[in-house]
């Protein structure tokens, strides 16, 4: 399994890796990767590979059977070739910001309501949040986007951690996931917004709220009992 290099950092923009496996010409797998495989919401990072002279643009990231697989435009790559890579960092920031803007807006919403979050999804021109929620407001969800924002210009540090399982889970808030987490996972990674929230999560995300900006409401849905959506973009 090739070893995920974003998980410790999510800054590397460039790394050097060697060529383990070649699928229909264009499937890559390295043995070490900074590419973010599409998952949890966070969309899959692109970028380029270059060897022997020659550049192939990344177009997809994914997992599949527990290992990171990298789609490039043509073929030419071989097993063993020594690769530098280098990962498309407008994106990927962009996603990292995304992710802890929703982090925390998650964060207000179940500490002012009790909802729990039951799904989000990144994209490049916004991000969506699903939480289940009795009561349908929309003043109040955007009193809780104040909020947020309010954290996030407090410019408060976030921290990655791995703790072993049943360290993480004295973690009150993430007591709830220790059912769907299979027995299998014996270390988890925290995302820890300093003061605020500590949550299980693989995503790539931002060191300090400061590099959020704003987050803006670009719209409210209400998706049925108790399903509620907010679709938001950052300033």
């Amino acid at each position: 399994m090739a070893e995920a290099l974003y998980m410790d950092n999510c800054y590397l923009k460039q790394f050097d890796a060697e060529v383990k496996e070649v699928n229909e010409e264009k499937f890559i797998i390295l043995d070490r990767t900074a590419f973010y495989p599409s998952s949890g919401g966070q969309p899959h990072d692109t970028g380029f590979m270059r060897a022997n002279g020659e550049e192939y643009r990344v177009l997809y990231t994914g997992k599949f059977s527990g290992e990171i697989s990298h789609q490039v435009d043509k073929p030419g790559l071989n097993v063993g070739d020594k690769v530098s890579c280098e990962v498309d960092w407008p994106r990927r920031h962009l996603f990292m910001r995304y992710h802890t803007a929703a982090h925390i807006l998650s964060g207000v919403i179940h500490k002012e309501t009790g909802a729990e979050i039951t799904g989000n999804q990144i994209a490049e021109d916004k991000t969506r949040i699903d939480f289940d929620l009795e009561n349908f407001d929309p003043e109040k969800i955007r009193s809780y986007v104040e909020e947020a924002n309010d954290i996030i210009k407090k410019a408060l540090p976030v921290n990655l951690r791995n703790l072993p399982r049943e360290e993480a889970f004295k973690i009150p808030s993430l007591v709830k996931l220790k059912m769907a987490l299979p027995e299998s996972i014996k270390i988890i990674r925290i995302v820890d917004i300093q003061g605020f929230d500590q949550q299980a999560c693989a995503g790539t995300h931002v060191k300090n709220t400061s590099e959020i900006g704003e987050i803006d409401i670009v719209k409210i849905e209400n998706k049925g009992k108790n399903n509620r959506r907010v679709y938001f973009i950052l300033k």
